[in-house]
């Protein structure tokens, strides 16, 4: 049975949230500011026909699962009942590349790479020493797909319109430093025409990252 990525995210956020707190030490607010530093693996579309066509690819030389990171940073300002909001926001850098295997002719290296920068509302559950979150925003993106031997195109540089939302968790084994992680879906508007190609179909990829929170 398949089970779909958002059910993932969510499972795992809320498991989070299941930290015993010893009752006779009240546990320490939310926040805060906090600083994410993750790793990430992007699974970019490896599968779209529409995003091919745009690039003038076969479908089969786009490079799908890559490699990234996420910096974000995050402030919280309001507390109710058992529910802390928080603003900030995130860069995110990402790149994925197919390389041909030695010997294969007519099949071209091609990289990808994303680029955003955007806000995030986010809802917390827990406590200073630990807790777990669903967030949303909007924000700017650049997504470029090319063969290495073309190089990039008017399409690749086009700054996109972007949805990100998701959740994760915080653990404070410190009281500055916790390991922390982010599962995030990016929602992509539509690319314009370049050059007589079609352009990017709308779409949506997901982000897994990992990696350190700081708080003062």
């Amino acid at each position: 049975m398949k089970i779909s990525p958002v059910v993932v995210a969510l499972s795992l956020v809320f498991a989070a949230s299941s930290r015993p707190v010893r009752a006779q030490d009240p546990p320490p607010r939310i926040g805060p500011i906090v600083l994410d530093l993750h790793a990430t693996v992007p699974r970019f579309p490896s599968d779209s026909e529409g995003l091919a066509a745009s690039r003038e690819l076969p479908l089969a030389e786009l490079p799908g699962t890559g490699l990234g990171g996420q910096l974000g940073l995050h402030l919280y300002f309001f507390k109710f009942r058992s529910v802390t909001f928080g603003i900030g926001g995130e860069a995110v850098v990402s790149r994925a590349k197919q390389t041909p295997l030695e010997g294969a002719t007519g099949v071209h290296a091609v990289t990808e790479t994303f680029r955003s920068l955007g806000s995030q509302l986010s809802l917390n559950f827990g406590s200073g020493t630990g807790w777990s979150y669903l967030s949303g925003g909007i924000g700017r993106s650049n997504w470029a797909v090319y063969r290495d031997d073309v190089g990039s195109s008017d399409a690749d540089g086009e700054v996109l319109k972007t949805l990100n939302y998701g959740g994760g968790a915080r653990w404070f084994a410190k009281s500055h430093l916790a390991f922390s992680f982010d599962v995030r879906f990016y929602a992509l508007n539509p690319g314009s025409s370049f050059e007589g190609r079609v352009g990017s179909p709308r779409t949506r990829f997901m982000t897994i990252g990992a990696g350190i929170s700081v708080k003062p």
